[in-house]
């Protein structure tokens, strides 16, 4: 699909499944936490943290009793390890696009905010974001108007665009606002894969994408 850019258009990203795949992330945390708790044989308890994981039983159960360490604990080196993640193929292409036609972008993400902005520093994005709205600084999580409209209060423009990947929560707010909505398809890695049960019309984009390489920025 194409999107026309100009010095009037801001163009709104989510981040967690819609810049990068937050398993990524979960993948990276678990890695940082098993080379803390088991220097000589991390890879192992890595293996089995993450088969823990995808066979749904609570890892972080398992580790806190094996390794004799405080839940809190484990939740703080998963909150606050260096993440290593990488950008969606194309990503990077359509920021470089929308600056050089002197757009304007933004990133609306819910989360904690220390997490979020050590996830977009990771992504290495950060010279080409105008606005990020994060919700723990906000006070308020999407699907509320409110993060939407703290972006139309920031960032001067007469055409926005939302491109997010979370039927639930994401398209609410910004079909209200008459933005202009982008889905992301599910490349089978999302955390949340229950799309199915929020297909009523409010919660649907306007266009669905499967990839950054199906967008043209014009």
């Amino acid at each position: 699909m194409d999107i026309k850019v100009d010095q009037n258009t801001v163009v709104v990203f989510d981040l967690d499944d819609t810049l990068y795949n937050e398993l990524d992330y979960l993948r990276s945390a678990y890695k940082s936490i098993a080379q803390h708790l088991d220097q000589d044989n991390w890879k192992l308890l890595y293996s089995k943290m993450f088969s823990l994981y995808r066979s749904k039983i609570n890892v972080f159960e398992f580790l806190s009793s094996s390794y004799e360490i405080e839940l809190r604990m484990l939740i703080a080196m998963y909150r606050d390890h260096q993440p290593d993640i990488q950008l969606f193929d194309g990503v990077i292409e359509i920021l470089q696009d929308i600056q050089t036609r002197n757009g304007k972008i933004g990133i609306i993400t819910d989360g904690r905010a220390s997490t979020q902005r050590a996830k977009i520093q990771s992504l290495g994005i950060l010279n080409y974001i105008d606005e990020i709205i994060i919700s723990e600084e906000l006070g308020s999580e999407k699907p509320s108007l409110a993060n939407f409209k703290a972006i139309e209060n920031s960032l001067t423009g007469t055409v926005f665009y939302y491109i997010a990947d979370n039927l639930k929560k994401d398209f609410i707010a910004p079909n209200t606002l008459g933005w202009k909505t982008i889905g992301l398809i599910d490349n089978g890695k999302n955390i949340h894969f229950n799309s199915h049960l929020y297909m009523e019309r409010q919660n649907l984009p306007q266009e669905f994408i499967i990839g950054f390489n199906d967008v043209k920025i014009n």
